[in-house]
């Protein structure tokens, strides 16, 4: 219906459909805020396996800032020995070779050793991501994943490796440049909102019951105080 439509229409009905329109448009930004608010706490703990999530590739098999920002932090989490081994999630985009490669070779330069990392090179979307890397984690017994990317992909992320079967922990790479300003962060996080509310069965996936989880209590607050 055009927008021009709705004042030919009954007073009643206008009135309901602009109540509509209202209730949408502060569900979309009170999940935003839910999402935003979620993403930018560090919930890092002890896990069997670090889960690092894939980015764009740049030509000549460059990551791109938010790969970087992600794989470096995964590799703090490593070092700081969070998780013995690190499964890179991602397969090849508009530039070759995969996201998982290219985190890899990355990682590596950054003092990982090789037999620690394992990749997942046929996802290309949140859902895969959780779905393909679920193989290679049962494969290895793990039960609690430590999930890393951008903070405003968090929430989804671990909404979709919940639905899995794990047990999962979270941690933002807060230097990745769509966290870092404000317009791309804006844009990211509704485009998230967005995606969550079109499929409820994600948004409302649960703890997998017989893993009770003390993430939360466990997990650090580094998030930035407001002033």
């Amino acid at each position: 219906m055009r927008l021009s439509a709705l004042w030919t229409c009954p007073g009643a009905l206008r009135r309901l459909l602009f109540a509509l329109v209202g209730v949408v448009t502060c569900g979309v930004f009170g999940l935003a805020w839910r999402v935003d608010r979620f993403g930018q706490r560090d919930r890092a703990m002890p896990s069997d396996v670090l889960v690092v999530l894939g980015a764009r590739v740049l030509k000549g098999g460059v990551p791109s800032g938010s790969l970087q920002a992600r794989v470096e932090k995964a590799v703090e989490l490593y070092q700081r020995g969070l998780a013995p081994r690190l499964v890179f999630s991602g397969g090849v985009g508009v530039n070759p070779p995969s996201e998982a490669q290219v985190m890899r070779a990355l990682a590596m330069q950054l003092g990982v050793p090789a037999e620690a990392c394992i990749l997942e090179e046929q996802s290309h979307s949140t859902e895969q991501n959780a779905r393909y890397s679920a193989e290679l984690l049962r494969s290895m017994g793990a039960r609690r994943v430590l999930v890393v990317s951008d903070p405003y992909h968090l929430l989804r992320a671990r909404q979709y490796f919940r639905l899995q079967g794990f047990e999962v922990a979270t941690s933002p790479a807060l230097f990745a440049e769509r966290n870092l300003h404000a317009v791309d962060r804006f844009y990211w996080t509704v485009r998230e909102a967005i995606a969550l509310l079109v499929y409820p069965r994600v948004l409302f996936a649960r703890q997998p019951e017989g893993q009770a989880s003390t993430a939360e209590a466990q997990a650090p607050d580094t998030a930035p105080r407001e002033s």
